[in-house]
């Protein structure tokens, strides 16, 4: 499956914890056009639908309007300019989320051919905590993770160490649109 792909630590480590969280009888969105853990998620038996690739900075109707009683967002925040907007459009009770995590050895991610691949944001994780609970949601749970290589380097070195990504369960506390 997922075990010998690329980014099979996250995939791996994101699965056991969406598995703690949700039931697979809980319909799910996910942020995001449809993607390879979006794949793993139906492998696993969870009921997935994705947002189609609207810029979410413009356009919240597909949150707003999705029957879903769970969203998720993967490696998805960072790539928004205002994630506040997209976070008070969510009208379920339930989101997993992650970020990668800021860095202090290397700075944000920006491709160089792809505009849109970019990352406007990199939290540290009590950033992310606050941008949450200003938005109504209250953490129930969280994890980090490491991201190491086998490059040689002092970066490389430093990613067995420093965590990389976050991720949180959190249930909504109060409707900031109410």
């Amino acid at each position: 499956m997922y075990e010998k792909t690329f980014p099979n630590k996250r995939f791996k480590h994101t699965i056991q914890f969406l598995k703690k969280h949700i039931s697979t009888s809980e319909p799910i969105l996910d942020l995001g056009v449809e993607n390879p853990f979006s794949n793993i998620m139906k492998q696993h038996g969870f009921k997935v639908e994705n947002t189609t690739g609207e810029d979410l900075d413009f356009d919240t109707s597909a949150i707003e309007n999705s029957n879903a009683t769970v969203i998720t967002a993967f490696e998805i925040f960072e790539h928004l300019l205002s994630p506040f907007t997209v976070l008070q459009s969510i009208k379920t009770d339930k989101l997993i989320a992650s970020v990668p995590l800021k860095l202090w050895f290397s700075s944000a991610y920006r491709s160089k051919t792809d505009m849109l691949d970019r990352h406007y944001h990199e939290f540290e994780d009590w950033q992310f905590d606050w941008l949450l609970e200003k938005t109504g949601w209250k953490i129930i749970d969280r994890q980090k993770w490491t991201n190491p290589t086998k490059k040689l380097g002092i970066r490389p070195v430093l990613r067995w160490f420093t965590p990389r990504y976050y991720i949180v369960c959190a249930e909504r506390i109060k409707n900031p649109n109410s």
